[in-house]
């Protein structure tokens, strides 16, 4: 496992970094660029409440302050604050030079002057700042705020927001044509199948994968059980990478290798020690495209996407490509395992001490995709680990289920 995915990733180098705005569009793009506040933020004492400014220091309580001006968000106070005077004040507007806020509920207005209660007993003196945040208190101006390598989402776009950025640098969506195969297929929708034809489930759940994943996916027709055919179907495509689903194997007609020869396919590749996937393979043609094939059987091929598939998009976008796994505990007993690395579909739960559960399904058929849809995690089981009880620690993967 771990020496097929180095193989694969060093053959996947970030494409050339290209300027985007930073909005709603860029939702999932990979900075190639460090994010820099251009000032403080905020760039001002601001208030934290609405109520009244009056200068730190003043007695603040059982008083009545004369009314000077009023600070408001977008608009401030620009005079200066003496002895005995308070300025309206609104949450977010500039604190005047020198002033304390004291909240509106301690405070009564009375025509041209404003009447400071007494504050409750627990309050900070007046000679302590309230409820003012100061002047970069966030972040102050020129902190690094994010890091080539981070993918954007809606708090890291707020963040480059309130940084002063419009746009930036960022490594481009990886093109990925999706390549299925197989006479016994035939596509959702189809009025009368035959028979011996099932739905091609592969292309919709790997398109939406990659989609999710930073990539932009090509979805080719399913290609016959043919040599000259399959090549055809990829010769021209500008794509960094070409995923084939099917005809990995060894059968007669597993013709996916020998028609991409035809196109200088060397391989890196040829099969992983996995269950299930041992059929995935990857592999470069002559013009340095790449291609990962993946086995047919829906959870073959939906776990190997899993393990392979994205670390290469995160790769190809600059982000981190190892795989992230959590500890849990078990909630049944397993067996030994065999020559092959074992990655079972599972299902997370948290228990009334709030420790991590998974149980793995008791049915793991490579071919079954209403297990996968159920399934939130992978449960990594290592070649020839030995027996587990319940309640022991095991590594998992968590899929994505929104």
């Amino acid at each position: 496992m771990d020496e097929a995915r180095r193989r694969m990733l060093a053959a996947a180098t970030p494409g050339q970094p290209e300027a985007v705005a930073l909005d709603h569009r860029s939702t999932g793009r990979v900075l190639a660029e460090p994010i820099r506040s251009v000032r403080d933020q905020p760039p001002f004492d601001a208030s934290a409440m609405d109520g009244w400014a009056i200068r730190l220091g003043d007695p603040g309580a059982e008083r009545s302050y004369r009314i000077v001006g009023e600070s408001a968000a977008g608009r401030g106070f620009d005079g200066a604050v003496g002895p005995g005077e308070a300025v309206r004040i609104f949450t977010g507007a500039p604190v005047p030079a020198g002033c304390t806020v004291v909240i509106q509920e301690q405070a009564e207005r009375r025509g041209d002057a404003v009447f400071i209660a007494g504050p409750p007993p627990d309050a900070p003196t007046p000679a302590v700042r309230t409820h003012v945040r100061p002047r970069g208190g966030d972040f102050q101006a020129g902190a690094a705020l994010l890091n080539p390598g981070m993918r954007l989402d809606a708090w890291r776009l707020a963040l480059a927001a309130s940084a002063g950025r419009g746009q930036a640098l960022v490594y481009p969506r990886p093109r990925v044509a999706i390549l299925t195969t197989g006479e016994e297929l035939v596509q959702p929708g189809a009025a009368s199948p035959k028979p011996s034809q099932i739905f091609e489930s592969n292309t919709p759940a790997l398109a939406s994968l990659i989609a999710g994943w930073g990539g932009t996916p090509i979805r080719l027709a399913p290609a016959q059980d043919d040599e000259t055919v399959i090549a055809a179907a990829v010769v021209d495509l500008d794509v960094e990478l070409i995923v084939t689903v099917g005809g990995a194997s060894v059968g007669d007609y597993d013709l996916v290798k020998p028609a991409l020869r035809r196109l200088g396919l060397t391989l890196e590749v040829e099969s992983i020690a996995l269950r299930p996937g041992k059929p995935t393979w990857f592999g470069r043609l002559s013009d340095g495209r790449c291609v990962l094939g993946l086995p047919g059987n829906p959870a073959s091929g939906l776990v190997a996407a899993e393990l392979f598939l994205r670390p290469l998009l995160n790769a190809w976008q600059g982000a981190d490509a190892a795989l992230k796994l959590e500890p849990a505990r078990l909630a049944t007993a397993l067996p030994q395992t065999g020559p092959r690395e074992h990655w079972m579909r599972a299902a997370r739960a948290v228990d009334a001490d709030g420790r991590l559960i998974v149980t793995p399904f008791p049915d793991q058929d490579s071919s079954l995709v209403s297990v996968f849809a159920r399934a939130d995690a992978l449960l990594r089981r290592p070649a020839g680990a030995a027996p587990l009880a319940e309640g022991d620690l095991v590594e998992t993967l968590r899929l994505d289920r929104r």
